[in-house]
C-alpha cells in the first residue's frame, strides 16, 4: 500500500511538468497519427488487394516440330535450340538442355501451352541423316515418336507502361528449396515476426557498430515488399517509419502465405535494357533458360543470392562475385538443413550455368514483328497488347531467320563497293501452308527503321512473267509450253501519244521461239506478244484476285513495270508453289490467354485450288529457268539436286534485282536495289539470285519434283503448229501438256521430209531439239 501511495505521489509531483507533453502526445496521436495509420491502412488493403502485377504480352516463334522425314541439319537443329533458350551441358537430361552424341541428339523439352494444345515435357532422342530427322524416340517411355514439338523462341515482347518482364506463379508451384531457402537467406524469422524483426535491428546494429559501417541489413521480406510496391528507396527517417508502419498493417490483414507469394513474384532481380526482371520465375528464364520448377540446387541458391543485389552479383558482368555468393547461399542452405552437406559440396562444385544472352527480347525481328502487329490489328489493339498477359504464337522459323539474314550479308559483301549503297529485302514462307517463316526487311539484321520487304514498292521486272504465262496456258487448246510465240520488235503508242518501243536484254530479237524458252530466257518481246493476245485486260484481272488492284492496265504490266513490296510478290508466287491454291500469308497462328486458353486461331482451310494444270506447266517451265535460263547457275551448282523452280527480274536501267524460287516445301523471295532509286547494275541473277542460294546451301528443304505433276503427261510437239510430233522430226520439243488436251495421234514428220526433198534435196531430217544451250543465250537476267 505504502508502494503505491509513493507512486501516485511522484505521479501527483511530476504532473505539471508531465501534463502539456501528454495532451501534445494524445493530440498528435489522435490527430495525426491515427488517422496517418488509418490512412495508411486502407491504402495497403486497397494496393493488396487489387495487386495485379503487369505481365507484358509475349510473342513467340513456331513451336519446332520434330517427326520423320521433317528436314534437318545438326546446324539448323542447334541454331534452333539456342533461339530457345537451350542450354548444351553434355548431358541433356534436365529440363531445358541438350547434349550431342555423333548424329544424335538428347534433348530434355520444357512443354509449353499453345493455340494447337502445346506438348508436356519430354526427354527425346533425335536421330538425324542425310538431311532429315530419322527417327524420335521418347526415352522416358522408351517409344518412337510419329511427331514432337519442342517449346517455341521467345521473340518480341510487348511492354505496358511499367517494362517489367514477370510471369506470376502460385506459391504451390515454387520449388520447396526456394521457399525455405529466401526465408533462410533474407529472414528467417518470417513466420514468427509482425512485420517488423526488433532482433535482427539488434543484431545488425551490433554489427555495423563493430564494423564501423553497414554490413548487414535488417529488413523483413514485408518490409521488402512494401518498399517495392509503395515507397522508394531513399534513405529518410520518413520512408523507414512508413516502410515499418505499412509492413505491420499489411500483416495484420494478411497471411504470411499470400504475403510470400507476392514477394516472390514481385521482387527485383535483374535488368536488360530498360526492361526489369521481376519474379523468380522470369528470373529463372532470364538467367537459366528454364522454368523455375526444373531449377536445380545451385541455380535456387543463385538467385536467392541475387536479391542482396541483382547488379553488383550480376552473373553475366561478374561471374567470380556471383559464385562467391551462390556458394555463401548454398553454406547457408546446409547449415539451416535445407541442403545435406554433400549436396551443398556438390552444388558449390558445379558451375554458374547462366545461359549467353538473357531472354528479354523486345523486339529481335522488327521486320517480322511489323507483319505481325499488321494482322492481329483487328482482333487486338494496341492498349489490349500493352496490357499484357498474353501469349501470341507466330510461324517464324528462327533457323530461317538467321539463314535469311547471313544471306544477305554475305550476298552483299559478295559485291564489293558496290555493295555500300545496295539494300536488300527478303520474304520467306512454308510453300504449302502460307506460313511467313522468314521477314528481312534490310541489310542490317535487326534494323528497327525502314521495312522494305513490306513498304517499299519497287518495279518487278521479269518476276511478272510466269503469270502471263500461266493465264495463257489456262486455254490449253490455244497455247502449250511448245507453242510458237513471236519475239519480234514491237511498237505502240502510249496513251499520251508517246511511242512505246520496248526490247529485249540483248537487244536483239529471236523470230519465233518455243514458249518454254521465252519464259527460260525472259524474252520481253515474247511475251508482250503472248500477253496482248490473251488480253492485257484478262492478266489484270487475275492479279487483282490478288488485292492488287492499284496496277494500271497497259501493256508496260506485262514486262513487270508494275510497283510492288517483297511481300507482294511474295504472296503471288506462292499460289505457284502451294499448287493452285490461293494461300494468304499468314504469320500469327494463335494467341493464349495466362491460363493457357487459347483464344484466337489464325489458320486457312485451303479449297480445291484453280487452274492447277496450267499451274503444274508454269511450274516445269520455272524449272527450266534454273535448268538452262536465266537462273541456270543453281543447275551448276550444288543446289541442282533441289529442282528449284524460280524467276529472275530486274527492272530499267538495272535499278532492281529480284529472284523468286520455291522448292518442295520452301519459297523465297529476294530484292537488292538502293533506296536513291539509281542503278544498283545488277540483273537478277547477279544480286537477289546469289542470296537466294546462300540461303538456301544452309535452310533444311526438301527437293522439288522434277516430274511433270498430276494431271501432266510428256509429249513431242511440232512447236510451228502445236501438235503432236515423232521425237527425230526437226524442231520437236518435248514439253509437259494437259492429259488428254492434244490428240493422241502423231503428224510424224512426212511434210517435213516433202519440204526438205523439194528445199535442200536432201531427206534426211535434221536432229531432234533439245534445251538450247546455257552458252548460247544472253542470260544475264
Amino acid at each position: 500500500m505504502d508502494f503505491l501511495n509513493r507512486i501516485r505521489s511522484i505521479a501527483s509531483a511530476c504532473w505539471p511538468w508531465l501534463r502539456i507533453p501528454f495532451w501534445i502526445c494524445t493530440g498528435l496521436f489522435f490527430g495525426f497519427v491515427l488517422p496517418y495509420a488509418l490512412i495508411l491502412n486502407q491504402r495497403v488493403q486497397n494496393r493488396f488487394n487489387d495487386l495485379v502485377f503487369a505481365v507484358p504480352t509475349r510473342i513467340y516463334s513456331q513451336p519446332l516440330r520434330l517427326a520423320a522425314g521433317v528436314p534437318m541439319t545438326p546446324a539448323a537443329l542447334e541454331v534452333e535450340l539456342t533461339f530457345s533458350g537451350y542450354v548444351a551441358d553434355g548431358r541433356g537430361e534436365v529440363p531445358g538442355s541438350w547434349a550431342r552424341q555423333g548424329s544424335a541428339y538428347f534433348i530434355s523439352s520444357r512443354g509449353y501451352a499453345g493455340p494447337d494444345g502445346g506438348e508436356l515435357p519430354k526427354h527425346i532422342r533425335v536421330a538425324l541423316g542425310q538431311g532429315v530427322v530419322q527417327s524420335v524416340t521418347d526415352l522416358g517411355v522408351d517409344k518412337v515418336l510419329r511427331e514432337t514439338h519442342l517449346d517455341p523462341a521467345r521473340i518480341a515482347t510487348v511492354y505496358g507502361a511499367k517494362q517489367e518482364d514477370r510471369r506470376i506463379v502460385q506459391l504451390n508451384d515454387v520449388p520447396p528449396l526456394l521457399v525455405g531457402g529466401l526465408q533462410a537467406v533474407e529472414d528467417r524469422d518470417f513466420k514468427h515476426h509482425i512485420g517488423i524483426d526488433f532482433g535482427a535491428i539488434v543484431r545488425a546494429a551490433f554489427a555495423d557498430l563493430r564494423a564501423g559501417h553497414t554490413v548487414q541489413g535488417a529488413s523483413t521480406l514485408t518490409q521488402q515488399l512494401i518498399r517495392n510496391l509503395f515507397l522508394s528507396r531513399d534513405q529518410t527517417m520518413g520512408r523507414k517509419l512508413n516502410e515499418a508502419l505499412m509492413s505491420v498493417l499489411l500483416e495484420m490483414h494478411y497471411s504470411k502465405a499470400r504475403i510470400l507469394e507476392a514477394y516472390i513474384n514481385e521482387v527485383f532481380l535483374g535488368q536488360q535494357g530498360n526492361q526489369a526482371v521481376r519474379g523468380f520465375a522470369a528470373a529463372s528464364e532470364f538467367y537459366f533458360g528454364r522454368r523455375l520448377e526444373y531449377l536445380r540446387p545451385q541455380e535456387i541458391a543463385l538467385l536467392v543470392g541475387l536479391v542482396k543485389g541483382p547488379s553488383q552479383y550480376d552473373p553475366r558482368r561478374y561471374p567470380d562475385r556471383a559464385l562467391a555468393r551462390r556458394n555463401l547461399v548454398l553454406d547457408q542452405f546446409a547449415g539451416t538443413g535445407l541442403l545435406t552437406e554433400p549436396q551443398a559440396r556438390a552444388a558449390q562444385a558445379a558451375p554458374l550455368g547462366v545461359i549467353a544472352d538473357g531472354q528479354l527480347p523486345h523486339d529481335r525481328f522488327p521486320a517480322f514483328m511489323q507483319l505481325v502487329r499488321a494482322q492481329i490489328t483487328n482482333d487486338f489493339d494496341e492498349e489490349t497488347l500493352q496490357q499484357g498477359n498474353l501469349s501470341i504464337f507466330t510461324t517464324l522459323d528462327p533457323a530461317a531467320q538467321l539463314y535469311t539474314e547471313q544471306a544477305i550479308d554475305s550476298a552483299i559483301k559478295n559485291l564489293g563497293k558496290r555493295g555500300d549503297d545496295t539494300q536488300a529485302a527478303a520474304v520467306v514462307t512454308d510453300s504449302k501452308t502460307g506460313s511467313v517463316l522468314a521477314v528481312v526487311g534490310s541489310k542490317f539484321a535487326g534494323d528497327q527503321g525502314f521495312n522494305r520487304a513490306l513498304d517499299a514498292q519497287r518495279p518487278i521486272g521479269s518476276t511478272i512473267k510466269p503469270f502471263v504465262y500461266l493465264v495463257a496456258l489456262t486455254q490449253p487448246q490455244r497455247w502449250n509450253l511448245a507453242t510458237e510465240l513471236d519475239d519480234s520488235p514491237i511498237s505502240m503508242r502510249q496513251p499520251d501519244g508517246t511511242p512505246w518501243t520496248p526490247h529485249n536484254d540483248d537487244d536483239q530479237s529471236h523470230g519465233m521461239v518455243p514458249m518454254v524458252d521465252a519464259l527460260a530466257y525472259s524474252w520481253n518481246l515474247a511475251t508482250i506478244h503472248l500477253g496482248l493476245e490473251v488480253g492485257v485486260p484478262r492478266i489484270k484481272a487475275f492479279l487483282d484476285s490478288f488485292g492488287l488492284t492499284t496496277i494500271q492496265p497497259g501493256p508496260s504490266l506485262l514486262i513487270g513495270a508494275i510497283d510492288l513490296a517483297p511481300i507482294q510478290v511474295a504472296q503471288l508466287y506462292q499460289y505457284l508453289a502451294a499448287d493452285g491454291h490461293a494461300l494468304p500469308l499468314l504469320a500469327v497462328s494463335g494467341v493464349v490467354d495466362s491460363n493457357g486458353r487459347t483464344i484466337k486461331r489464325y489458320e486457312v482451310q485451303s479449297g480445291q485450288g484453280e487452274y492447277q494444270p496450267a499451274v503444274r506447266l508454269v511450274t516445269w517451265a520455272m524449272q527450266q529457268v534454273t535448268t538452262y535460263g536465266t537462273a541456270h547457275a543453281l543447275a551448276q551448282s550444288s543446289l541442282a539436286w533441289l529442282h528449284a523452280a524460280g524467276k529472275t527480274g530486274t527492272s530499267n536501267d538495272l535499278r532492281d534485282s529480284w529472284f523468286a524460287g520455291f522448292t518442295g516445301d520452301r519459297l523465297a523471295v529476294f530484292w537488292m536495289g538502293r533506296d536513291d532509286n539509281k542503278p544498283s547494275h545488277l540483273f537478277g541473277a547477279t544480286g537477289a539470285l546469289r542470296a537466294w542460294q546462300e540461303l538456301f546451301r544452309k535452310l533444311p528443304t526438301v527437293p522439288l519434283s522434277a516430274a511433270p505433276g498430276e494431271g501432266l503427261e510428256m509429249a513431242w510437239i511440232n512447236p510451228a503448229d502445236g501438235k503432236r510430233s515423232d521425237p527425230q522430226c526437226q524442231g520437236a520439243k518435248q514439253v509437259p501438256v494437259i492429259a488428254g488436251s492434244l490428240p493422241s495421234d502423231s503428224e510424224g514428220c512426212f511434210w517435213q521430209k516433202i519440204g526438205n526433198l523439194f528445199g535442200s534435196g536432201q531427206g534426211a531430217p535434221a536432229p531432234s531439239a533439245t534445251a538450247p544451250s546455257a552458252t548460247t543465250a544472253t542470260t544475264r537476267e
